[in-house]
């Protein structure tokens, strides 16, 4: 499906061709643009950090105890940081707040990465807001075309704003910006465009188009998706063909399959485009690669002579950006305009590759490690903490006879619901620290022109994305579900969420391929370390000989770390070589290798989210360990990820049941330490979303602003609607009609 890269931005150190910092270096000031800290290394060295506010963190049962000025302080950080508009906040919710084990503030500082950190994100959150530009205040009655428009505004605003605060492309405010806007911005793919120039333009095409691109004398896109053709990039039908007589590439789409169809700012904004295109030379085939190609005039926004290109109508979401089509007739571009960092054609027609060919795919890879954090990790954020403090001013029916209707998140069945999905949600945070450490890392080997790493990172990219989104997906549905009818209205800022990150699974590659992609990539490790050879550390415990059997005694070695690592990881090892050995004995058995792949794939995929799921249960146990310095939040901390890791257990229990490394009775203690979890989480629930920090404004919701004032929210958010302005069109041409009709014949 199509490569709709219209949402996400391109971190600013991505965009500039630097290399990212980590999220959490305590260093330096610079906040990494897609976030750190393969299995919480850079946690480890972080804890003695002077990075909380305030004295060093006591125990939890103190913390309880915290004094009421302490609570107030709190509380009115809280305030500065959320923007209460109604005034009080609702008793309900005010309560859970004073109950916390854990300092809220220190928790803040931790997630940001230091104090520092912290003061900066909400000061440029603050900035955006106090202009009003940059309001979204009447967004879910706009239409689509006040939508774009609004979206065009506020990046032509934002760039002169940055010039005016002083924020940098590379520096650390733009992922603090798009968190505040929401990604509700045009010329997200314009970021893509220059990243993409960045890592596969050569030193002259570098010099040549990023200094247009980054101040704005073009606008650009990023054409890979085609009608016909998505994740498959050999698919790809788009030509370049060489003309060696006018030094030339001549572009054409062959026929309507051919046609790219998903860039965004490509339907209305862009000027140029990277078009990836299979390139011929003397009638030789070299597979897809990528060409800058102007699509309209710098002079009056026309479209270039060949091009056809509009946008191609409603979606799901996504209103305000101008997803495109584009289709070529013998456009021209200069020989130079085939990015050429690691492949060339020579003014002979020599073809000159330098490298990996793969290294056409690492634009993708990257764009997969960021979209995990930015649209995935944090809607998902702002889900939990819309549903869960709705559930704590939400009271329906009554738990105890004679008492007041309870809390819906007092129900198991509400908390059984909610709270896995705030694990998730701190899980996945996590592990997008350990994917762009190894994103880091192999970054830097590309530049020392070493692309051993290059298809370990593609597999995890791959992997994670598909599991994350497909996770996430799943989780905003449940909170959304979770909040009854209100969340049905788009009021809550639910629908949206959920309709956003449902597009997750489906651009930047269809999630099953990508699962496949990865399952490639662990069998072939699986069988190097079957015979000795060495593999990435990541999947070195393919080569590992585990126990048989899980030596839990009793429901509290289940809240063991090493327990449920160990379960997950011998799960995912047994799908792994499994399925491996029915690939091997189906060839051996004469079916050709294809076919076996296909008689395989569903466990295949199967075996893939084993891995990522282990991964990142591993990586949460190692945050947590790190933690010691920090009892605290280490407490908390713990708590969610041995519900994360139980809860992934109680839900797919075949897996763990099958081959007997877990027995049934063992499945009554994963079920019993699961469920007296929930009611321990619980107590921390609104602390840990208050914890995320997103403001009223950036959450955007009448259901889960920081004062709890549900209703009066709701009834004062259905006044702003058009419809409750004036009369309906609708009386006058057709109930006037019938109802004056009706009473003729009273």
């Amino acid at each position: 499906m199509p490569s709709k890269q219209a949402h996400r931005p391109l971190p600013a150190e991505v965009s500039s061709g630097m290399l990212p910092r980590t999220r959490r270096n305590t260093h330096g000031p610079g906040r990494a643009p897609l976030a750190p800290g393969t299995r919480s290394l850079q946690r480890g060295r972080r804890e003695p950090q002077p990075r909380q506010v305030g004295s060093s963190q006591t125990a939890p049962r103190r913390t309880r105890e915290t004094s009421s000025a302490s609570r107030m302080a709190l509380m009115e950080t809280g305030k500065y940081s959320q923007g209460s508009v109604l005034g009080s906040v609702n008793p309900d919710l005010a309560g859970e707040r004073q109950t916390a084990s854990f300092s809220v503030e220190k928790l803040t500082a931790w997630l940001d990465g230091g104090a520092e950190r912290t003061q900066l994100r909400r000061a440029v959150v603050k900035a955006i807001e106090r202009d009003p530009v940059f309001s979204r205040e009447n967004q879910y009655f706009q239409s689509q075309n006040e939508r774009y428009e609004a979206a065009v505004r506020k990046a032509v605003h934002l760039q002169k704003k940055m010039h005016e605060m002083g924020w940098t492309d590379d520096g650390p405010e733009f992922k603090y910006i798009y968190r505040a806007l929401s990604g509700d911005l045009a010329f997200l793919l314009h970021r893509i465009f220059i990243r993409s120039i960045s890592v596969l333009g050569s030193d002259k095409q570098i010099a040549k188009w990023i200094p247009l691109a980054t101040q704005y004398q073009l606008i650009g896109s990023y054409a890979q998706t085609e009608l016909g053709h998505g994740t498959y990039l050999q698919g790809l039908e788009t030509t370049a063909v060489f003309d060696i007589s006018t030094q030339e590439f001549v572009l054409n789409t062959p026929n309507i399959s051919a046609m790219k169809w998903w860039p965004g700012d490509m339907g209305r904004s862009a000027t140029h485009t990277v078009v990836f295109a299979q390139l011929y030379v003397n009638g030789k085939c070299y597979g897809p690669h990528p060409f800058i190609v102007q699509i309209r005039s710098l002079q009056d926004h026309s479209l270039c002579p060949g091009i056809t290109a509009g946008d191609i109508g409603p979606k799901m979401n996504f209103e305000h950006i101008d997803n495109g089509y584009l289709m070529l007739q013998n456009v021209r571009v200069p020989r130079e305009n085939m990015l050429s960092k690691f492949c060339e054609v020579q003014p002979d027609g020599t073809y000159v590759r330098r490298g990996s060919q793969k290294i056409n795919y690492f634009t993708m890879t990257t764009v997969r490690i960021s979209l995990i954090s930015d649209e995935v990790v944090i809607p998902l954020m702002k889900a939990c903490t819309i549903a869960i403090r709705y559930s704590v001013v939400r009271r329906q029916s009554k738990l105890k006879p004679g008492e007041q209707e309870a809390k819906i998140l007092d129900y198991q069945t509400q908390q059984e619901k909610l709270l896995p999905q705030l694990a998730a949600a701190y899980a996945f945070y996590f592990i997008s620290d350990y994917l762009q450490e190894l994103f880091n890392k192999g970054y830097r080997e590309i530049q020392r022109k070493n692309f051993d790493m290059l298809p370990e990172l593609h597999a995890f990219s791959s992997g994670f994305k598909a599991m994350i989104t497909q996770y996430g997906t799943s989780a905003v549905e449940i909170c959304l579900q979770a909040c009854g009818g209100h969340g049905y209205s788009l009021l809550s800022g639910l629908p949206s969420l959920y309709t956003k990150i449902f597009a997750s699974c489906i651009y930047e590659g269809e999630n099953t391929i990508l699962l496949l992609q990865t399952a490639r990539f662990l069998i072939k490790c699986f069988m190097a370390a079957s015979t000795g050879q060495p593999v990435p550390p990541s999947v070195t415990y393919l080569a590992a000989v585990t126990p048989e059997k899980c030596p839990a005694k009793n429901k509290l070695d289940f809240l063991s770390p090493d327990i449920y690592t160990e379960a997950y990881q011998h799960m995912a090892a047994r799908l792994i070589s499994s399925t491996a050995a029915k690939l091997q004995d189906l060839i051996q058995s004469g079916v050709k290798k294809h076919d076996a792949w296909n008689q395989c794939t569903v466990q295949l995929a199967q075996a893939a989210k084993a891995h990522c799921h282990y991964i990142t249960v591993k990586n949460f146990a190692e945050t947590v360990e790190k933690l010691e310095t920090q009892p605290g939040i280490q407490k908390i901390m713990k708590h969610l990820c041995d519900l994360f890791a139980l809860h992934g257990i109680f839900s797919n229990a075949g897996v763990f049941l099958h081959d007997g490394y877990i027995s049934g009775a063992q499945m009554d203690m994963v079920t019993a330490s699961y469920l007296d979890l929930l009611a321990v989480i619980r107590k921390d629930a609104v602390p840990l979303v208050d914890a995320f920090d997103f403001t009223d404004k950036t959450l955007n919701s009448a259901l889960g602003s920081y004062d709890g004032q549900v209703y009066q929210r709701l009834y004062e958010w259905a006044q702003k609607s058009p419809t409750n302005k004036q009369m309906s069109p609708a009386y006058e041409r057709y109930l006037k009609p019938l109802l004056h009709k009706t009473l003729s014949k009273l």
